[in-house]
């Protein structure tokens, strides 16, 4: 009986992936027809990359743990949304001082605020001397001057379970009203399986 439900399972699972694979490959695959791109070389470039990273992805979004509900369907994470953009205790010197308790850490998940939306990104680059790290789309970020932290259009946010969710699911506010939700990237997708639900300063390990 055991073997018969675990064969159950996999197939389950087995059916799931490559419900997941399909829905990323189509998705990506639209996104890459419509990029503003004239190297050819760039193009195939990513295509030859597009399996490996979808897999790898549909395995992790699979396998991760995580509060959030999968759409196998949509290969996206959902969950209910917030009336207004969660900014809640977000203030500069609040979100400063979160990154500066702690012993920053290398891949450790970071949201941002874009705009209408929070979008996630990782830590690649930490400058302890100096107070500040680099995050691998957004660039510097620095903890201790204000200045370098006002652009709205890369806010640093500090992680809650509030914040990663609305990042997660592609909750969007425009005018402070909820919007229609976005797709997260690939790469997004791929980091929101790396989060640490139950302590946002350590990273996952994948």
């Amino acid at each position: 009986m055991t073997e018969q439900t675990s064969l159950w399972q996999d197939e389950s699972q087995s059916a799931d992936f490559a419900e997941l694979c399909s829905a990323l490959y189509e998705r990506e695959i639209i996104h890459l027809a419509d990029a503003d791109s004239k190297s050819v070389q760039l193009i195939q470039g990513r295509l030859k990359s597009l399996p490996h990273y979808i897999k790898r992805t549909a395995h992790m979004m699979l396998q991760c743990q995580t509060p959030l509900d999968l759409d196998i369907q949509n290969a996206s994470w959902s969950a209910k949304q917030a009336t207004h953009m969660p900014l809640t205790g977000q203030d500069i010197e609040q979100v400063n001082h979160w990154y500066l308790s702690q012993p920053l850490k290398h891949g450790l998940v970071v949201p941002v605020v874009e705009n209408t939306h929070i979008v996630l990104d990782s830590i690649d680059r930490i400058d302890s001397e100096n107070h500040r790290f680099r995050t691998n789309l957004h660039g510097w970020f620095s903890l201790t001057d204000e200045c370098e932290n006002v652009d709205e259009n890369k806010r640093l946010l500090k992680p809650t379970k509030r914040v990663m969710t609305a990042a997660c699911a592609g909750h969007c506010w425009l005018n402070d009203r909820k919007a229609h939700p976005i797709i997260p990237s690939l790469r997004e997708l791929l980091l929101s399986c790396a989060i640490n639900w139950r302590n946002f300063k350590q990273p996952l390990i994948f």
